[in-house]
């Protein structure tokens, strides 16, 4: 029987039939052909064509699936780049849309057994940052092109300028602010005298402006007058000096805080986030499932941390002893009021009250009950505190 119609209605049917993703059990990769049921694919496995493409790809196994591999890894990694840029999106929504191509690459071509450790392999190679969380693996695509590259090193570049030229404002203000001191500094004091008569039909006269105090003979008019300008700029004079004083005063009243913003500058510089968290007498809950029902989603304390990365916890319902991994338990958020211990970042090691929690923020208030900066309030993340035993 001939071939239909293009516009027969079993051509139609057909043309609708091969729209879209069909099953993969029926698509041949080496030919790149996909089949619409078991009876087609059979068929399309006897052929001759497909024979021969056998033949080439038993020659050399290691070239056709090195060729899959780099294919499909150019255009999962050209998608990441073109639909999310630098986001950090989740593995399986970027798996998704590549497959939405019906003419994709199929993932068991590849070398890559599993979309994970394709995921794994792109955080080794340095083209994606990768991490995991109890929802799957994220990935972030970090962008090497150069024109990216020279465009961030022109910002930085202007920023560090901007920086360095408000550093030279307030450098200059702060010598302006010196000079000014030191000159009011050498004014000369004024030198007090004693008030002597020396005709009695004379009249004392008082030049409040001068550095003394003279008794003589009154003068004219216009000597009066230039001595009330003095005494004014020596009345504003001395405001100044007054309150020049008082800043002097304020800023050696301010010294104990310059002291404590120093060490806690530096208190920030040294302490560096680490990726262990295990305290011994803490309370955490265990999450893997591999130790069965009994253990799972339970609480426990931590008696003894072993290699920075393990734990042995004793449960608090049976009393059980056990060796765990630190990804085998998370932290426990207490009700408000309770005590916790901060295990990360900057007060680390450090215990504290909790105030309250922030559920949109996924952070907590707690207030400092140890070290130096006791009753500070600060905000903590949940896996960054836990609860004390």
């Amino acid at each position: 029987m001939g071939k239909a119609d293009f516009l027969s209605p079993k051509a139609i049917a057909n043309r609708i039939k091969s729209k879209g993703l069909q099953k993969l059990r029926w698509y041949c990769q080496m030919c790149q052909k996909q089949c619409r049921d078991e009876n087609g694919f059979k068929c399309h496995c006897m052929a001759e064509s497909h024979q021969r493409q056998l033949l080439l790809a038993s020659e050399d196994p290691n070239k056709f699936m090195d060729y899959f591999s780099d294919e499909f890894k150019r255009d999962f990694i050209e998608l990441l780049s073109r639909r999310f840029g630098t986001k950090r999106v989740h593995n399986n929504i970027i798996y998704n849309e590549y497959i939405n191509h019906r003419e994709h690459v199929h993932m068991n071509s590849t070398k890559w057994e599993t979309l994970t450790d394709f995921t794994k392999w792109l955080g080794r190679e340095g083209l994606c940052v990768v991490d995991e969380t109890p929802k799957g693996w994220y990935v972030q695509y970090v962008d090497r092109d150069p024109e990216t590259i020279r465009r961030q090193e022109e910002q930085a570049r202007k920023k560090k300028q901007d920086l360095d030229d408000e550093e030279r404002s307030a450098k200059f203000i702060e010598e302006q602010v010196r000079r000014g001191r030191g000159g009011k500094e050498d004014e000369e004091s004024p030198v007090f005298t004693e008030l002597k008569r020396e005709s009695e039909e004379d009249k004392v006269a008082f030049n409040m402006g001068a550095s003394a105090s003279i008794a003589g003979p009154s003068k004219p008019s216009s000597a009066l007058g230039a001595s009330a300008l003095k005494a004014a700029a020596s009345s504003t004079k001395r405001k100044d000096t007054g309150a020049n004083g008082r800043v002097e005063k304020k800023k050696k009243t301010s010294a104990l805080e310059e002291i404590m913003e120093m060490e806690e500058k530096k208190r920030k510089k040294q302490s560096v986030r680490t990726d262990y968290w295990l305290q011994p007498n803490i309370v955490v809950k265990v999450v893997t499932k591999r130790l069965g029902e009994k253990y799972h989603k339970k609480k426990a304390v931590i008696t003894e941390v072993r290699d920075k990365y393990g734990a042995v916890v004793k449960m608090v319902d049976s009393g059980d002893k056990l060796k765990l991994d630190q990804n085998h338990v998370e932290t426990v958020i207490p009700a408000p009021g309770k005590r916790v211990l901060i295990l990360n970042g900057l007060h680390r090691d450090t215990e504290a009250l909790l105030e309250g929690i922030d559920e949109k923020s996924f952070s907590a208030t707690l207030v400092l009950d140890s070290g130096p900066q006791t009753g500070k309030r600060v905000d903590v993340a949940y896996e960054d505190f836990s609860k004390l035993a």
